[in-house]
C-alpha cells in the first residue's frame, strides 16, 4: 500500500458522490449514495487488511502543506482505524434504512449522510490539529440539516439545541489550539503527542478541551441535546448519530486530553469519574420511566458513553482498551435499536410504547433479532458490550472501587429498562387490529440488520479481531502517561503483600 492515498480517495469517493447527488433523480440519488458507501466500505475492508499490527505507530501517511503551517495530513493509528471501520460499516446501512422512509428532497439528503460520512472519517484520519478541528466541528453541519429538515415535528427546536450546544464548547476548544500551536511550533498531532506542555497551563487546555468533547459525548449535565435530536431525527440520523458522531468526544480523549495533558487528566480524573458516576446512575433511572422507545436508547447512551469516559481516564491498559471496545460495540447496538425502532414506525407511525405488544406472534423474525440486540445492549456475554464493559470496569476497580460500584449498578439498571422494553413490546397480547396486521421483516429490512447482528457476535465471540490493531497504541499511550498515573485506593488484602505495580513496558 506505499503511497497509494488510500485515505484521499476514501475521503474524495463521498465527496464527489454528494455533488453529484444534487443533479440527479431521487432514485438515482439513492442508487449512487449506496453505490459510493459500498465503495468506502470495500476500501475500509482493504485499509483493515493492510493494516500492519506491530508495525510503525502511523500507517497511511499523507502529507501535503498548504499554507501559513496548515497542511493536508493524514494518517491513522489502531484507534483511528477501528472508527473508521465502524464509520464505512454503519454507512451503507443508513443509505438503506433511508430507502423508502424519505421521500421528499432525496437528493439533498443523500449528498449530506455522504458529506457526514467524509467529515466522520477525515476527523479519524485527520493528523494536523486546525483540519482536525475542521473535520470534527464540520460534522455538525450535516446533521443539524438532516435533523432540521428530514427530522420530525419538533425538529428545528433539537437541531437548534444540537448545535448551539456542541458550539459552544468548541471556540473554547479553538483557542486552547491556538495557544499549543504557538508554544510547540507546530500543528502536526504526532509531534504534539510528544510535546510536554507546562503543568500549569496542562489544566486550562484540558478544559477547553473537556468543554468539547464533553457535549460531544455526551456528558452529563450536557447531555440534554441528545434525547431531543434522536427523537426529532429520521431513524438513519439516529443510527449514524448514535452509532459514530458520539464516539468523537471519546476520540478527542482519547487523541487528545489523556496523552497531551497527562498531569491534568490526572489530577482531574475525579471530575471525570464523578460526573459519568451521575450519569450512569442517573440516566439509567431516567430512561426507565419513558414511554417513547427512542428516547429509552437514546438516555442508555448517555449511561454507555459513560462507561467509555471512566475507562479511557483509568491511566491502564483494561480501561483504554474497555473504553474503545465499548465504543465499538455501542455503535453496533445502539445503531441497531434504532433500526429496530424505525422499523415499526415505518408500520405504524408511532414510537409510544404502550401502542406495541405481542409482536413475538406476528412478527417472529423481529423479535429474534430485537432480543439479540436488546441482550447486547445488557452486555450478555458472548456479545460485544460484554468484553467492553467487564475491562473498562476491571480497569477502573484498580483506581477506585467505589467509582466501579456505583457505575456497575447502571448495568443492572441496564438490564432493567432494556428488558422491560422488549417484554412490553414483544410479548403479552396484541392488542389492535392495527398491531396484529403489521408484516414481519422483509428482505430489505433483514439485509439491514443481519450485518449488525453478524457484527455484534464477531466482537463478543473473537474480541482479538478488535483488540489487536490497537494493542501497540494503547502501550505507547501508557508509556507516555505512566509518569500521571493517578493513586488508587484499592489496598492488599488483609494478610497478603500488596503486588508491585505492573510495568506496561512488557504488557502484551
Amino acid at each position: 500500500m506505499s503511497g497509494f492515498p488510500i485515505l484521499s480517495i476514501m475521503l474524495a469517493v463521498p465527496a464527489f458522490a454528494a455533488v453529484a447527488c444534487l443533479f440527479l433523480s431521487a432514485r438515482n440519488a439513492r442508487w449512487l449514495a449506496l453505490a459510493a458507501t459500498l465503495v468506502d466500505l470495500l476500501l475500509g475492508v482493504v485499509l483493515w487488511a493492510s493494516f500492519r499490527i506491530g508495525g510503525p505507530q502511523w500507517q497511511f501517511v499523507e502529507s501535503m502543506p498548504i499554507a501559513g503551517g496548515f497542511g493536508w495530513s493524514l494518517g491513522i493509528d489502531g484507534f483511528a482505524l477501528l472508527l473508521i471501520e465502524l464509520s464505512v460499516f454503519l454507512m451503507p446501512i443508513c443509505v438503506g434504512a433511508s430507502w423508502t422512509a424519505i421521500e421528499k428532497r432525496v437528493p439533498e439528503y443523500m449528498a449530506a449522510f455522504l458529506l457526514t460520512e467524509l467529515l466522520m472519517i477525515g476527523t479519524f484520519a485527520a493528523q494536523d490539529l486546525f483540519l482536525f478541528y475542521v473535520f470534527f466541528e464540520g460534522g455538525l453541519i450535516p446533521m443539524f440539516l438532516i435533523i432540521g429538515i428530514w427530522g420530525g415535528a419538533n425538529r428545528i427546536y433539537a437541531s437548534y439545541k444540537f448545535f448551539l450546544y456542541t458550539l459552544l464548547g468548541s471556540v473554547l476548544m479553538l483557542v486552547a489550539m491556538l495557544w499549543m500551536a504557538n508554544e510547540a511550533g507546530t500543528t502536526y498531532i504526532p509531534t504534539l503527542l510528544n510535546h510536554d506542555f507546562p503543568v500549569w497551563a496542562q489544566t486550562w487546555l484540558w478544559l477547553a478541551f473537556f468543554a468539547s468533547f464533553a457535549v460531544k459525548m455526551p456528558m452529563w449535565p450536557v447531555h440534554t441535546w441528545l434525547p431531543d435530536a434522536h427523537v426529532q431525527a429520521p431513524t438513519a440520523g439516529s443510527v449514524i448519530l448514535a452509532g459514530v458522531l458520539l464516539k468523537l468526544g471519546g476520540y478527542g480523549f482519547l487523541r487528545f486530553s489523556v496523552p497531551m495533558f497527562p498531569e491534568a487528566s490526572s489530577s482531574l480524573v475525579w471530575l471525570v469519574f464523578g460526573l459519568s458516576a451521575v450519569a450512569v446512575i442517573y440516566t439509567s433511572l431516567v430512561a426507565l420511566v419513558q414511554s417513547d422507545m427512542k428516547k429509552l436508547i437514546a438516555y442508555s447512551s448517555v449511561a454507555h458513553m459513560a462507561i467509555v469516559t471512566i475507562g479511557l481516564f483509568c491511566f491502564n491498559r483494561q480501561g483504554i482498551e474497555g473504553g474503545m471496545m465499548v465504543m465499538l460495540g455501542h455503535g453496533l447496538v445502539s445503531g441497531a435499536l434504532f433500526l429496530c425502532v424505525g422499523i415499526i414506525y415505518d408500520r405504524l407511525h408511532t414510537r409510544e410504547i404502550d401502542r406495541y405488544g405481542g409482536l413475538a406472534i406476528n412478527m417472529p423474525r423481529y423479535a429474534t433479532l430485537f432480543m439479540l440486540f436488546t441482550m447486547a445492549s445488557v452486555g450478555l456475554p458472548g456479545t460485544s458490550n460484554f468484553v467492553g464493559e467487564f475491562l473498562s470496569l476491571a480497569g477502573t476497580y484498580k483506581v477506585s472501587t467505589t467509582i466501579t460500584l456505583l457505575c456497575t449498578t447502571g448495568i443492572i439498571l441496564g438490564a432493567a429498562y432494556m428488558l422491560y422494553l422488549y417484554r412490553r413490546v414483544v410479548f403479552g397480547e396484541i392488542k389492535s387490529d392495527d398491531v396484529r396486521a403489521m408484516p414481519d421483516l422483509n428482505t430489505r429490512e433483514l439485509w439491514l440488520l443481519a450485518p449488525i447482528a453478524a457484527a455484534v457476535l464477531w466482537m463478543g465471540v473473537y474480541p482479538e479481531s478488535f483488540l489487536a490493531p490497537m494493542r501497540g497504541d494503547v502501550k505507547i499511550l501508557l508509556d507516555r502517561i505512566d509518569r500521571a498515573e493517578p493513586k488508587g485506593d484499592a489496598a492488599p488484602t488483609p494478610g497478603k503483600v500488596a503486588a508491585a505495580p505492573p510495568h506496561h513496558g512488557g504488557a502484551k
